[in-house]
């Protein structure tokens, strides 16, 4: 009961500090999420609201990544596992200690795209002088992968264009 609460606190904590960063002005640029032990940046203005996992309804004929469609707050959201569309892969198997640390990060409503990513887990808010160095996405990476970034402790970060990706054929394109 305590790590639920802690986590809830985290939640607040980090809904608070996107909304606060989004009123004051450029503190912080990304919102740090890891997915199947890879590091990415949403974008905050892309970002929209974090929600704890909740089971998605299953579709059927559907692509591997796309997990179903969930009720968030009132809204039906598609529900994608951004780890397993990134890589092309099966969706992996996770821990129930995965899975309590897992959340769905909708896109911004001004996206127009009714979905939410599956992530592991939140890694908090990030801005530029968090990173030693940057790179352009090694060649052949998908259309919607931003600049690579190398923070301090030397672990790699991938931006996301949330924008791009929303706008993605292959994001769109559900159907199996």
């Amino acid at each position: 009961m305590a790590n639920r609460e802690a986590l809830r606190e985290l939640q607040n904590r980090l809904a608070s500090r996107l909304q606060a960063a989004k009123t004051e002005g450029v503190q912080a640029s990304w919102l740090a999420v890891e997915a199947a032990g890879r590091k990415f940046l949403f974008p905050l203005a892309q970002s929209g609201e974090i929600f704890p996992f909740a089971p998605p309804q299953t579709v059927p004929y559907t692509r591997e990544w796309f997990l179903g469609v969930a009720n968030l707050r009132g809204g039906l959201y598609g529900i994608v596992d951004l780890s397993s569309f990134v890589a092309g892969t099966s969706p992996a198997m996770r821990s129930d200690a995965v899975r309590a640390e897992s959340r769905l990060v909708a896109l911004n409503a001004l996206l127009e795209v009714n979905c939410a990513l599956l992530i592991d887990r939140l890694a908090g808010l990030r801005n530029l002088e968090a990173f030693s160095s940057s790179a352009q996405p090694p060649a052949g990476s998908p259309e919607f992968f931003g600049t690579a970034y190398t923070d301090k402790n030397g672990a790699h970060w991938q931006e996301i264009n949330l924008q791009v990706l929303s706008q993605t054929p292959q994001f769109l394109s559900i159907s199996a």
